[in-house]
């Protein structure tokens, strides 16, 4: 893999220390496979809205190609390809790919993993009907460079779902003094608040290259019982859906 403006390597430290552990539900990541349930509901609600798609049958999403960009140890990959989509996975981490391809393995489930950038993808002429950029934004060195190369990734007629962190005062209380340092629920370190994004720092790039973005939502977490749901308030979590036109 050739170096690559928006990789931070932090970041890419950071996720290889951690990577034994993505599959673990009482680990580190847990509260990434409790919001994945939430995601995973999201997503298919607003593919079935875009894509005209029969949530009845047993593989909702067959049909449908979708890019999983950092997907990490392949948790939301996997559900993706359990509701019949055709899904690639891309991670810069190795050592995430390697558990990746090897939990899929054991699972059963076909799933195209490789170690590569948005950016080597994208000058490969790759395009997919579905582009996720969940929960990445707030760890890329180049944000501007991350969602162009993104951007390019998606077809005319295609969608892509953004997930991060907002960037102001409450959030940083929240998600990284008290997800980090006083609930625990995540490593020290795992968020930095001038990697954080605002909406319009996320908004901007898609319109500039010509995507129609639909109304963000925010993620509200329980502390006392872990839940999460999904809510208009944007402040500290937020997910968006953005359409390329045909």
């Amino acid at each position: 893999m050739q170096p690559d403006r928006t990789v931070d390597p932090y970041e890419v430290e950071h996720y290889t220390q951690l990577a034994e552990t993505w599959w673990d539900p009482t680990g580190p990541f847990w509260p990434l496979h409790t919001l994945n349930e939430l995601r995973v509901s999201y997503i298919r609600e607003q593919l079935r809205d875009r894509f005209q798609l029969d949530q009845d049958r047993a593989a909702p999403l067959a049909g449908l190609s979708v890019l999983d960009v950092g997907c990490g140890g392949g948790i939301l990959s996997e559900s993706m390809a359990k509701l019949g989509a055709e899904v690639t996975g891309i991670d810069v981490v190795e050592r995430n790919i390697g558990i990746a391809k090897r939990h899929s393995l054991k699972s059963g489930i076909d799933i195209d993993y490789r170690q590569q950038t948005a950016s080597d993808l994208a000058s490969q002429g790759s395009t997919f009907d579905v582009v996720l950029n969940m929960e990445v934004v707030e760890h890329v060195a180049d944000v501007d460079g991350f969602m162009s190369d993104c951007c390019r990734l998606v077809r005319p007629g295609g969608s892509m779902f953004v997930a991060t962190i907002n960037r102001n005062p409450v959030a940083g209380l929240v998600a990284i003094f008290g997800a980090e340092y006083v609930l625990r629920w995540l490593p020290k370190g795992t968020h930095r608040y001038r990697m954080l994004r605002k909406p319009e720092e996320i908004i901007a790039p898609l319109e500039a290259h010509g995507f129609q973005v639909e109304t963000p939502v925010g993620v509200r977490v329980n502390p006392f019982n872990r839940r999460m749901s999904i809510i208009s308030w944007t402040g500290v979590n937020y997910m968006l859906r953005a359409d390329l036109p045909e």
